[in-house]
Parts: structure tokens; C-alpha cells; sequence
């Protein structure tokens, strides 16, 4: 039985002597096994702690020398043995918690003096530079030769880059890389990304640049990357379309979709209020979301996008009447924020409700409304602006929805006004 992890010996004699334990754990691999004691010849079971500075080891008896186990923080990697005899603590840190816990409960048996051939037990010997080297964070794969076949990610890896390997899903062993922040992806040819990956806790940038992907699941945008992910790039992929619930990355900074075949952006882009740099370049966009006029960017790239030419008295109209019950309904709960889910309504309803259109004048509609797109400044959203076109715009058509004839017609004495003017 064998363990990898950070390890600190605390002597608990030292404070009184007037002297200070150094405070500092090292990499180290720890087994238990048999070792024959040369001063009375019998076997016993022993802890061997190995580290870089003593390859060799350290022994320390264990049956019948545990005073205590303090394993409060086993869930993160931490535990703390404290020996009889020598008077020592044995802090554990940084150790995998699945691994950690089946350790401990090998040293419990060794402790309680059980049968040995009902144990696992590894052999005490020195063990390799390697095996006690610093952990590795960074771990960059660029050929397919190099990709690791016959051994697994190291487990302290927080940045993971595997290109140009051919990848045609992602491997599942870097599902289980908890500590990962980066995981770059890029140059495969990844057609699906398992809803797993929002179970990496702590990653904040998730790069699939230049796969074959064809959709982005839903179930990532409402998983734990709503609260880390920061940077995202699927650029040159094969999407055509973007789940609504994308907007529900509200941690997004740096968001990348270039050289796609996207004909819309999410409705609800606008909540995506940490948003600062946006690249559609080369897409299939005819106009933007309404939504977009709330974004506030630093950076904005949409060169390269088919947009139409907006008209303001160029309409669609799809009012009914009179509105039918379920969309004065629908327009309530969104009006009047009344919280909704699938245990409260049909479960159908619920993208309908998370993709409602907003009228100027501020309330919601849903299937019912007249719809124009009006052209609108990118400065007015975005610091810097890369041209729309060769002709150096900055201008692109943006849709409005209107809940009634009414506020339609308010909006067209408007711009008949500002025409005059």
C-alpha cells in the first residue's frame, strides 16, 4: 500500500526545547510493509516515509503506536496521524481523498495488529527521484506520440494542453483532474464534450479551438462552470447555433466564436455582464439579439458576418387577439419575476420563458409581437470595435420586439422624429 502526497514530521518535543518545527511539508511517497527488527528479530509492521532529501526513508512502527487520527479535512486531501513513540505528528497534505482514506484504513489495521496476509502490503525499499519529485502543474501535449497511453494525468495538474493529437472525445482521465484550471483542447477533432467536464470545479478557461463540434450542451451552462469559467473559445468548430442557457456563464470575460456557421447569438446575451471581449468574426449573423444593447465591452470583432440592412418600417407581426391565456401568462411570471422551474410548470415552457423577448417599453412577450431590427452603433456596447465590413462600418442591424401596436407605433413617431431632425 502505497501513497503520494505532501508530508510534514512535526516533532512535538521541540517546543520544549524553545525550538519551532520548520513548517513546511515535502513531497514524499509513503508505504507500509514488513521490516524485521534487527535488535529482536521479529517482524512488525511499518510506515516508510519517503522524500526527495532521504530517498532511503524514515520507519516508524505502527501496531499499537497510533495515539490519534485527526481526519476532519480527509475530503480535501488532509489528515494527521500522531505517533506514540517517537513523539511525532505525520501531517498529510495535497494527497488524492479517495486514496488518502483507503491508506488510513490500512494504517488502522496495522495499528489494531491485524492479520498481516489480509493486508496490502508493499515491499520498503528506496524509491525513485521521480516519485518524489515536485508535483507537477503544467502538463503540454502537442504530438500524438507524446500523448500518455499507459500512464494517467498527473493529479496536480492545473494547466492541460493536449493538441494536435486527434482526439476524437475527451478523455476521461482529465475529467478527474480537480485541481485543473486550463484545459486547452484545441487542433482535435472533438465532435462532443461529455457533460462531465462541469464537473471540473475549479476551470476557468476552456479552450476547443479548431475541433468538429456541432453543439454546446446545455447541461455545461448549468453545471459549476457558472461559477468558474472565465475564458471560453470555440472558435472554428462547426456550430450553428448557441443554447440560451450560455447566458447563464455570467463569469464569462473573454468569450470566442469566430469562424463558425451561427445565424443568431443567444437572446439573452445582455446578462452576460462580465463580458468584455466578444469575437463572432466570420459567421452566418444577419442581426444581433436585442439583448446585445446591454453588453459593455472592451473588445468586439463581428467582421466577416452576412448583416442585413436594417428598416425600422420593415416588420414582422405576429400579434394575436386576443393574447391567448398562456401568453398572458407567460408574460406575468417574466413581468412580475415570479420564480419558475419544471417542478412548477410544463417542462416544455421553460426555454420558451428563459428566451422572452423584452419591448421597449419594458415588459415581455413571448409569441405574440412585431418584430423590426434598427442599426446600431458597436460603440455604443464595445471600447474598441474591429470594421463590420471592408467598407470600415462599425454599424449592425439589431432586433426590437414590440408587445403592442401601440409601442410599435411610439417607436416609429420616434424615428420619423430623429429623421427630421
Amino acid at each position: 500500500m502505497k501513497l503520494q502526497c505532501d508530508v510534514e514530521v512535526i516533532n512535538r518535543m521541540l517546543p520544549t526545547f524553545g525550538m519551532k518545527n520548520r513548517g513546511k511539508g515535502a513531497r514524499a511517497v509513503l508505504s507500509i510493509g514488513r521490516h524485521v527488527d534487527k535488535t529482536t528479530q521479529r517482524s512488525n509492521i511499518y510506515l516508510l516515509i519517503c522524500t526527495a532529501k532521504d530517498r532511503a526513508g524514515s520507519k516508524y512502527k505502527l501496531k499499537e503506536n497510533i495515539e490519534k487520527f485527526f481526519t476532519m479535512f480527509m475530503d480535501e486531501g488532509k489528515a494527521t496521524v500522531r505517533l506514540k513513540e517517537p513523539a511525532v505528528d505525520v501531517c498529510l497534505s495535497k494527497a488524492d481523498a479517495n486514496s488518502l482514506k483507503n491508506f488510513l484504513s490500512a494504517v488502522r489495521l496495522a495499528h489494531r495488529g491485524s492479520d498481516a496476509d489480509t493486508m496490502p502490503l508493499s515491499t520498503l525499499t528506496p524509491v525513485r527521484a521521480r516519485d518524489v519529485e515536485k508535483p507537477k502543474k503544467k502538463l503540454v501535449v502537442v504530438s500524438k506520440k507524446d500523448y500518455p497511453l499507459t500512464s494517467n494525468f498527473p493529479y496536480s495538474l492545473e494547466h492541460l494542453q493536449v493538441s494536435y493529437c486527434k482526439l476524437s472525445r475527451v478523455d476521461m482521465r482529465m475529467l478527474s483532474l480537480k485541481l485543473l484550471r486550463k484545459l486547452d483542447l484545441s487542433h482535435n477533432h472533438i465532435k462532443k464534450l461529455p457533460a462531465t467536464i462541469g464537473d471540473l470545479g475549479s476551470l476557468a478557461e476552456l479552450v476547443l479551438h479548431n475541433n468538429h463540434l456541432e453543439a454546446f450542451s446545455v447541461a455545461l451552462c448549468l453545471s459549476s462552470l457558472q461559477r468558474t469559467l472565465q475564458h471560453l473559445d470555440l472558435s472554428q468548430n462547426r456550430l450553428q447555433a448557441l443554447p440560451a442557457e450560455l447566458c447563464q456563464l455570467r463569469e464569462l470575460v473573454n468569450l470566442k466564436l469566430d469562424d463558425n456557421k451561427l445565424t443568431r447569438l443567444p437572446v439573452r446575451v445582455g446578462e452576460l455582464s462580465k463580458l468584455r471581449y466578444l469575437s463572432a468574426a466570420h459567421n452566418q449573423l444577419a442581426f444581433l439579439p436585442s439583448d446585445f444593447r446591454k453588453l459593455s465591452l472592451d473588445n468586439l470583432d463581428l467582421f466577416g458576418n452576412p448583416f442585413t440592412q436594417p428598416n425600422p418600417f420593415d416588420h414582422t407581426i405576429q400579434l394575436k387577439f386576443p393574447l391567448t391565456l398562456q401568453e398572458l401568462a407567460s408574460r406575468a411570471v417574466v413581468n412580475l419575476r415570479i420564480p419558475y422551474g419544471p417542478q412548477s410548470i410544463p417542462f416544455h415552457l421553460c426555454p420558451e420563458l428563459d428566451a422572452a423577448k423584452v419591448c421597449d417599453c419594458g415588459r415581455a412577450c413571448l409569441d405574440s409581437f412585431i418584430q423590426t431590427s434598427v442599426s446600431m452603433n458597436l460603440h455604443l456596447v464595445s471600447h474598441t470595435v474591429v470594421l463590420v465590413d471592408d467598407m470600415g462600418g462599425t454599424e449592425a442591424p439589431v432586433q426590437r420586439h414590440f408587445c403592442s401596436l401601440m409601442c410599435y407605433c411610439e417607436f416609429l413617431d420616434n424615428c420619423v422624429q430623429r429623421g427630421v431632425r
